[in-house]
């Protein structure tokens, strides 16, 4: 991984040190001899104008279909729009199925019909069963470039026809076994068909327990699978167990990573697919919609506060401390929030189990409650020399932290069941929850018991 990001950061540097020289014809040798990952990352990571340039002086076709499969959606949109309906059918009307039907979406529908009038009926009807089914499903990420055999033929037989093909798909440990209904059988590990005797048929030696997604299995289920059984690869069927293609390990990580990226950029309200050199105006847009829901949680708590005004006039200690109150339930109920969310990634929580996650939380909110309430009303009265001040605001934290325990395990199931992302909008619920009970609790008994 550390290689690939040097590799990756030192094309992007000499490329940058090309375009300021305007070196192009060393510009169109370096891409020539990158690999289209590594284009796909500095074209993304360069401002709109260079990445135009660069991206007009890769000459080869096919090296620049396999490029637009690697940037992110919207830098994908962006040299889409910038190319000739001519470049675009060239580009991509050599990419594997898989590969062009992730893309296709993006294309304009004069390309569209153009590559589909172009293909035979085989591949036009692989690709519309790719295309039939989500993108983050086991029909939306397989590929369909699978080797297939029968179980009555010998393993000689099979060598023979490995050694006509001349090469195997990518990533390819085992053949799938199918009959004449095309239906999945098993399959016949790499390992069995090099040792065992030629003379030997398939049925006596394939493997007829593997392991096989449904096409309508989530992308999560999937990596949660190849994670727990470390698989390579494992075949897709339909529902009448008719095989469809297969998931690699190299689509899984890819899965990995934008899972793993699109839970950190939702905490901020970001989306992984975004341009980092998108429009200004575009990205002010975007950002000032997450910024208005927090100012909306904001008003809230400021709200809650302006009730006790008069409260707070009378003693400003309680402003000097209302930030801690508000600062222990929020870290307090973060704490839970990603534990859970965490959980629910990884299909670790469900029915059975969240009854007693969250009675755990509960406890831990209590235990932590009543340790640390001790702490800050102690260190409450020795600075202000107010035991009064000092209850109230222990009684205030243990209640917020119990509050926050309480919110960090349910907010996210709760969004999870009415359909909405608990990483996204987990975090701004539970911050607004913490703030307001946190100060009407604080301020509240302050106003009944020390004014």
């Amino acid at each position: 991984m550390e290689k690939q990001t040097r590799d990756q950061t030192a094309l992007l540097n000499k490329l940058d040190e090309l375009l300021s020289e305007e070196e192009i014809s060393a510009i169109q040798a370096t891409l020539d001899s990158a690999h289209p990952a590594e284009i796909a990352h500095s074209l993304e990571s360069l401002p709109h104008d260079q990445r135009i340039i660069v991206w007009d002086l890769i000459a080869d076709s096919e090296l620049s279909g396999d490029v637009l499969t690697f940037v992110n959606d919207e830098v994908r949109a962006g040299l889409i729009k910038q190319t000739t309906a001519k470049d675009l059918i060239a580009a991509t009307g050599s990419l594997p199925t898989d590969d062009l039907a992730d893309i296709l979406p993006d294309l304009p529908d004069h390309v569209i019909n153009e590559l589909l009038l172009a293909m035979d009926n085989q591949d036009r009807q692989r690709l519309e069963s790719i295309l039939q089914y989500p993108d983050d499903t086991a029909g939306g990420l397989m590929s369909i470039d699978s080797v297939t055999v029968r179980p009555d033929v010998t393993l000689d037989v099979i060598k023979r026809y490995l050694r006509f093909r001349g090469e195997l798909p990518d990533t390819t440990d085992k053949l799938f076994v199918i009959n004449r209904e095309d239906k999945l059988l098993g399959a016949l590990p790499l390992g069995i068909l090099l040792t065992h005797d030629d003379d030997l048929t398939v049925a006596e030696v394939f493997k007829p327990d593997v392991e096989y997604l449904n096409a309508n299995t989530n992308a999560n289920e999937i990596a949660h699978l190849f994670e727990r059984r470390d698989l390579i690869s494992a075949p897709v069927v339909d529902d009448n167990h008719t095989l469809l293609g297969r998931i690699t390990i190299d689509d899984i990580v890819d899965v990995i990573r934008d899972a793993a990226d699109h839970s950190f950029l939702s905490q901020a309200g970001l989306d992984e697919e975004d341009d980092l050199f998108s429009p200004v105006l575009r990205s002010t847009r975007r950002r000032s919609i997450w910024l208005g829901i927090n100012l909306l949680t904001a008003i809230l708590a400021s709200w809650v506060i302006g009730l006790f005004s008069g409260t707070i006039e009378q003693l400003v200690a309680l402003a000097v401390l209302m930030p801690i109150v508000a600062s222990m339930g929020g870290i307090a109920g973060s704490q839970t929030l990603t534990i859970v969310i965490r959980g629910i990634a990884l299909g670790h929580i469900g029915k059975s189990n969240a009854r007693e996650l969250l009675s755990k939380e509960l406890l831990i909110g209590l235990s932590n409650g009543l340790f640390w309430s001790c702490i800050i009303g102690v260190f409450a009265y020795l600075w202000f020399q107010n035991i009064s001040l000092g209850i109230i605001l222990s009684f205030a934290i243990f209640f917020n932290l119990i509050i926050a325990a309480l919110a960090g395990a349910t907010i996210p199931l709760l969004l999870r069941r009415f359909g909405a992302d608990p990483a996204l909008a987990g975090s701004v619920v539970l911050t607004t929850i913490t703030d307001v009970f946190g100060f009407a609790t604080f301020l509240g008994l302050a106003a009944l018991f020390i004014l």
